[in-house]
């Protein structure tokens, strides 16, 4: 399932309690790049807030997954989790 998650600051956080943790929130991230979890990130254009696409059989496998990056273990982020399923749209355009 292709899941879409966007990535919070929970309340209370600064730029410099992020710090520590960055070198290991990229080598995790890397890692499930490579595992082909994470098939996208990206960073919004209009403020610091992480965008993933990325592979689970559930939203609730995705929550668990993104649960253990480190800047989320570290009670810094959440994530809003969203399930996505292909446009339909298209068969439209065959209809008989």
């Amino acid at each position: 399932m292709k899941i879409l998650a966007l990535e919070k600051e929970l309340p209370g956080t600064s730029s410099a309690d992020f710090g520590p943790h960055l070198q290991a929130e990229a080598r995790a991230v890397w890692d499930l790049v490579r595992a082909g979890t994470i098939r996208e990130i990206h960073f919004r254009d209009d403020r610091s807030q992480a965008v993933i696409i990325l592979e689970a059989e559930s939203t609730r496998q995705a929550r668990e997954i993104l649960a253990q990056l480190p800047l989320a273990k570290s009670g810094l982020i959440e994530f809003e989790v969203i399930g996505l399923r292909p446009y339909p749209g298209f068969a439209r355009l065959f209809a008989t």
